[in-house]
């Protein structure tokens, strides 16, 4: 059908049926894509060999697996090792005095670098009242580990040497406040195996926090082969041991 304007050409139907047959033609392709879909199954079997390459080249601890595993509890609900790396992470990030945050290795271990004073009212043991909600959020990350794994936390904080380069015997700041903090930690909750402090030769101000995710058969190992090694008898370890002396005879009535 054609039409005839004023000025005597003829005009026509030609753009709008154009558009009628691209738009049918995109249609057609949309349902013959929707049959694809319809008609098609999922391989399982490639679908468990992609997940287990991944779970296998980005493992942390634990062996990988394919299933899902929901875990409940008490205390809450369980993390992974790299989630409980997230979480420090965030906490610390915001967190005033900090100056390190690094993960040494990722799903294994972190170190956080702070100042003593940021945690510490300055030369006191008690910790400010304003870094109590962070110490919580460390105690909750600790309780919350999963079944085969386990969170731990070690508080390492400077001491001045001594002359002879040994570490003070006596009572000091510094190690008030580590038995500080261990006591608070295990007062308001935090699992009594997952804290350690200790000092090291440094800076008095600095702290240094390491974060440790370990495979609980891993630790049940290493403790066996220590009492296994501190049991050991010291002759099995080239130093001989003399004998013990007989014990001398006693003297008669006469004195011999």
């Amino acid at each position: 059908m054609a039409l005839t304007d004023n000025s005597g050409r003829q005009t026509g139907v030609h753009s709008s049926s154009t558009t009628i047959q691209f738009l049918s033609l995109f249609l057609l392709l949309l349902a013959i894509f929707i049959s694809l879909v319809s008609i098609s199954t999922p391989e399982n079997i490639k679908s468990k060999a992609v997940m287990d390459s991944l779970n296998s080249t980005f493992a942390s601890v634990r062996q990988p697996r394919t299933e899902l595993t929901v875990f409940t509890s008490r205390a809450g609900r369980f993390i992974g090792a790299d989630e409980f790396q997230d979480r420090i992470d965030g906490l610390f990030a915001a967190a005033l005095g900090v100056e390190q945050v690094e993960i040494v290795a990722p799903g294994r271990s972190m170190r956080v670098v702070m100042d003593a004073d940021a945690l510490f009212h300055a030369d006191k043991i008690e910790i400010r009242e304003a870094q109590i909600p962070m110490v919580d959020r460390i105690i909750a990350s600790l309780n919350g580990r999963p079944p085969g794994l386990r969170f731990d936390m070690e508080f390492v904080i400077g001491a001045e040497v001594t002359g002879a380069g040994e570490l003070p015997i006596g009572q000091t700041l510094q190690m008030a406040r580590a038995g500080s903090l261990a006591r608070e930690m295990l007062a308001r909750g935090a699992p009594p195996d997952t804290v350690s402090i200790g000092l090291r030769g440094g800076a008095p101000n600095k702290i240094t926090m390491w974060f440790f995710v370990r495979a609980t058969d891993e630790v049940d190992l290493f403790y066996k082969t220590l009492a296994g090694t501190l049991a050991k008898p010291a002759a099995q370890d080239g130093i001989n041991i003399p004998p013990a002396a007989a014990p001398a005879p006693e003297a008669g009535p006469n004195g011999q």
